[in-house]
């Protein structure tokens, strides 16, 4: 009889004994699924609702609840804070994911700074075709280590100078100027370059510090005049494409890593739908913008772009003293 017993007692044992391990091998190949099944994900930026990145974060959005049982709620206009604030939340696990400026990343991985380098895109379809490549998808791992990785870019189109009435032809019209610039080393170094005095400041106090004289003058792209309304104060648009540094879209590496490898492939896919959707949204604003600025009397000016070439070629040579920002240069300039 105790033998019996005793040899029921072992049976139980190790049939509990083979549960509880077919348990955790249960629990640990369905960690991601079960950690973001049904969870609505937060996405933060400061851009209004009729801005082409919006619409772009919304086809985003819905590529996302297509493809998962996950949903994403986006808060537009800065409501959960600047850029910067937004970040810091993000870094946090208060946000999942949020679009920056590539040049607002540099702070995070000195990689960014490469976006912020004028005329490192030779045009619009080098640009892309450098967007879309391997090396950017290295890029967008570099700032891991920060809490956060890069998912896909957005046109954020060609970067000019524009003044309340100054023509900028040559870097030597820039002399004695206030050039309000992101708070980037390198989009000051550029400016401090080709002769201007560079002004780091939000792009909400832009307007103002046109009107009121605080600088004399900014640079960004043509949708700026309309949506940011700066064309009522600034009537010169001198096209001199110095940047194009584009608009990426970050994820909590905390929220990354809790999606299993399904779900990461369908946030990569609903990310490359967004960008491809972005573009002929971001192309028609662009022209909506300038057709509209010049009804508000803004003057388009073509530049010849050599001359500042020229100016910011020490750019170059500083950054290539390092290794791994010199070994993407060489790799953007070759797919060119």
């Amino acid at each position: 009889m105790k033998k019996w017993l005793g040899a029921l007692m072992m049976v139980t044992l190790s049939f509990g004994l083979l549960v509880g391990c077919g348990n955790e091998d249960s629990e640990a190949s369905g960690k991601g699924d079960e950690a973001s099944s049904g969870k609505e994900l937060k996405l933060a930026h400061n851009l209004s609702e009729d801005h082409a990145v919006h619409k772009a974060l919304v086809k985003f959005k819905e590529g996302v609840e297509e493809k998962t049982d996950m949903s994403v709620k986006i808060f537009a206009n800065g409501v959960l804070g600047s850029e910067k604030e937004v970040l810091e939340q993000l870094q946090s696990g208060a946000v999942d994911m949020t679009k920056v400026s590539a040049g607002a990343l540099e702070s995070f991985s000195d990689e960014y700074s490469v976006f912020s380098l004028p005329y490192i895109f030779e045009s619009k379809e080098h640009y892309h075709k450098v967007m879309g490549s391997d090396i950017v998808q290295g890029i967008y791992q570099s700032t891991e280590d920060k809490g956060f990785r890069g998912l896909t870019y957005f046109d954020a189109g060609a970067r000019s100078f524009y003044t309340k009435d100054t023509q900028i032809e040559t870097p030597s019209d820039l002399d004695g100027l206030k050039i309000r610039v992101m708070d980037s080393p390198t989009a000051i170094k550029m400016v401090e370059l080709m002769g201007g005095t560079p002004t780091p400041m939000p792009y909400a106090e832009i307007y103002t510090a046109l009107q009121q004289g605080v600088v004399d003058g900014a640079e960004s792209n043509p949708t700026a005049l309309t949506t940011g309304k700066h064309g009522e104060v600034s009537k010169a648009f001198s096209r001199n494409e110095h940047t194009m540094i584009p608009d990426i879209a970050i994820i909590s590496q905390k929220t990354w890593d809790s999606l299993s490898e399904e779900q990461q492939q369908a946030f990569t896919e609903a990310a490359e739908e967004a960008t491809d959707y972005h573009r002929d949204v971001w192309n028609e604003a662009v022209a909506k913008a300038e057709e509209e600025s010049k009804e508000m009397g803004v003057t388009f000016y073509e530049v010849d772009k050599e001359p500042f070439i020229e100016a910011v070629q020490p750019m170059f040579e500083e950054a290539k003293e390092d290794e791994r920002i010199a070994e993407i240069i060489n790799g953007i300039k070759e797919m060119n």
